[in-house]
């Protein structure tokens, strides 16, 4: 039988690198577990994924335990096997494991506007401050993952007359065939971002990138970077440690989606605005908006 590593070429192009990494670390989680059972994890048992299933459900949350059984699932039909994840006893085993698990979601703290301007008023009189004040408020209105800012380049953006900003997304992780989508930007906005393109200068076709002894360097910045930036700029601007862990590289999308519901904008609004293909997947972020729609 051919190693299941090599059955996960066939899915090289076709998914994210992201994608990729969860496949192999939810396999792997799998077939440690059948090594340590002395059990073949190929082809599995209904049974034995079963077990499997409820042995990660004591220790993981239940998205990561149906994260695992979909990968199962795949490697089982990649290496042309029966795939035993469609009988009902593993839809049992899966419901018992969220009934004696329930979570509520996480979600990574809104950077609403209000958070914003406490991020923008610590960035200093830098390079480095041009940069992150332009990434961040650039973030926070196109209302990107940080992988798609990341992205960005220079041709991706079009002054418009009003001075204001039309920006081309080119891909997102719900945009698998790169149809791209387009947002806009305030003013202010639009502005910070002349302003650190006029610093930048033409070295590099990448909206954003590393500032290495106070010079642009001609490649992207990694996306990691984004979630340092703003943890970074948490810390710096007097959030309590406890608030600051609860930013990540999500949070301005999260935020301005908040804050567009605030101020009164309809679903399909802020579906556009953010590129949202699912109702659900939205409502899960509104769902933390501080939003008392009795107040007076």
């Amino acid at each position: 039988m051919a190693d299941w590593r090599d059955a996960f070429r066939a899915l090289e192009r076709a998914y994210s690198d992201s994608t990729m990494r969860a496949y192999h670390c939810d396999v792997q989680a799998y077939v440690d577990w059948c090594a340590a059972a002395q059990r073949n994890p190929f082809p599995a048992e209904v049974s034995q994924v079963c077990a499997f299933l409820e042995a990660q459900g004591e220790h993981m949350a239940p998205s990561t335990v149906r994260r695992r059984l979909y990968a199962i699932r795949k490697i089982h039909r990649l290496m042309g096997l029966a795939d035993p994840t469609q009988d009902e006893a593993i839809n049992l085993a899966f419901r018992r494991v969220r009934r004696a698990k329930p979570v509520r979601p996480r979600q990574a703290r809104g950077l609403t506007a209000a958070h914003l301007r406490r991020f923008l008023a610590v960035q200093p009189k830098s390079p480095w401050g041009l940069r992150n004040t332009a990434m961040l408020s650039l973030g926070y209105e196109l209302m990107t993952r940080r992988s798609e800012l990341v992205a960005l380049r220079d041709d991706d953006l079009v002054l418009r007359d009003d001075g204001t900003l039309r920006v081309l997304i080119r891909r997102s992780k719900a945009d698998r065939e790169g149809k791209g989508r387009v947002a806009f930007t305030s003013i202010d906005t639009a502005r910070r971002v002349l302003d650190w393109q006029a610093w930048r200068g033409a070295c590099t076709a990448w909206l954003f990138c590393p500032i290495y002894q106070a010079h642009p360097q001609d490649r992207s910045l990694s996306d990691t970077t984004v979630k340092t930036i703003i943890k970074t700029t948490a810390k710096q601007a007097g959030y309590p440690a406890e608030e600051v862990r609860s930013f990540s590289g999500h949070s301005m999308r999260v935020g301005a989606a908040q804050d567009l519901l605030r101020r009164g904008f309809d679903t399909a609004a802020i579906m556009r605005a953010g590129g949202w293909k699912s109702v659900n997947v939205l409502a899960r972020y509104l769902e933390y908006a501080e939003q008392n729609v009795w107040e007076t």
